[in-house]
């Protein structure tokens, strides 16, 4: 649950920061979606529903599918790498 809280503020981070450099709406709002959604995911979780879990796990490799793709396309290692390796993790922390 924590890994998908701390992957969720990190993706609306990501989406500020892409707003604030680039004035790029899009990662303002997939960011902020995104991080919403894995939110009501760990809240989800925090109750005992295996449902958020599942949810978490779903919009992680999502997101892992994403940012792979953009890094594949773009060869820029920010900020795509870092959400990919970032998402990485965080998929595998749901599993301990």
């Amino acid at each position: 649950m924590l890994a998908t809280i701390a992957y969720g503020l990190l993706s609306a981070l990501g989406g500020i920061w892409g707003y604030i450099k680039s004035k790029s709406k899009p990662s303002l709002i997939s960011g902020c979606l995104s991080a919403i959604l894995l939110l009501i995911a760990a809240g989800i979780q925090s109750r005992g529903y295996s449902s958020g879990l599942v949810m978490s796990r779903i919009i992680i490799l999502l997101l892992v599918a994403v940012f792979a793709i953009r890094l594949i396309k773009t060869g820029k290692f920010m900020p795509s790498g870092i959400m990919l390796i970032a998402g990485i993790i965080a998929f595998g922390c749901t599993f301990i």
